[in-house]
């Protein structure tokens, strides 16, 4: 399977046609530690979306700060991005849900022509490939081990992704019947994993990538990548998993 291309440029949302419900989209944004990062990611997601900020253990009072700048606040206890990611989708109850990390890295605003594709029956998946904006913005260590899961990636389901990035846009309950398991650094791989198995069309998207506020828990130093690649590297070996059939192709349209 290859994903579809993205060379359409981002426009502005067409409004849905009357008499049509309303898309309801939620941004899933897992947050350990992003009291500085906080201000600057929730002014950009689009008004009429909701931010589900999921604490994952913070001390720095993140959830107060998430919370007084009108965000839906998830606590998640137990340690992991997965974790954290899954909580947020548990907890959502959106049409459609986005994911992005919440250290000023990516801007949520840039997740439009992602729920648009999926919205409109374009994509069942998209994903976003991260473009470095300035030094600092990927560590060397990091970026190697991301080409090189990619290329495993592309071994075991025939998908061509460039980038097993965070920032991505599906539909709620189709995610839920993909029964994710992993709640560590390798579930946004179990994801794509799963939705190729499924026969999911994916789309991948071209997107700045900021240096980050503050020191990454994960790709900011070498033993952090290492644990990483060695989580995806265990998604990666999981036998193919008795997953539902593709999504039902839907016209285009603003009805969910």
């Amino acid at each position: 399977m290859t994903p579809s291309p993205s060379a359409e440029p981002d426009v502005p949302d067409v409004p849905d046609p009357p008499g049509s419900r309303a898309v309801r989209v939620d941004v899933i944004l897992p947050c350990l530690d992003e009291a500085a990062a906080l201000p600057w990611v929730l002014e950009r997601v689009p008004d009429d979306w909701r931010a589900v900020v999921v604490d994952n253990g913070s001390t720095d009072g993140s959830p107060d700060i998430a919370r007084a700048l009108g965000a839906t606040v998830v606590r998640e206890p137990q340690r992991g991005f997965g974790a954290a990611c899954h909580a947020g989708l548990t907890a959502s109850d959106a049409d459609i849900v986005c994911f992005c990390d919440c250290d000023a890295s990516l801007d949520p605003g840039l997740l439009r022509p992602f729920v648009r594709s999926v919205k409109d029956g374009a994509a069942d998946l998209v994903v976003g490939r991260r473009r470095p904006q300035g030094r600092g913005a990927w560590p060397p260590h990091a970026r190697a081990g991301n080409l090189a899961l990619a290329r495993m990636l592309r071994r075991r389901t025939g998908v061509r992704l460039h980038d097993l990035g965070p920032m991505r846009a599906a539909r709620r309950e189709e995610l839920l019947g993909l029964d994710l398991t992993d709640r560590r650094s390798g579930y946004p791989l179990q994801m794509v994993v799963r939705a190729a198995d499924a026969g999911w069309r994916i789309e991948e998207r071209d997107v700045p990538y900021l240096p980050r506020a503050g020191k990454s828990k994960v790709t900011g130093t070498w033993l952090g990548t290492w644990h990483a690649v060695r989580d995806m590297r265990a998604v990666l070996a999981e036998a193919p998993q008795a997953t539902p059939a593709g999504p039902a192709r839907r016209a285009s349209g603003g009805a969910a």
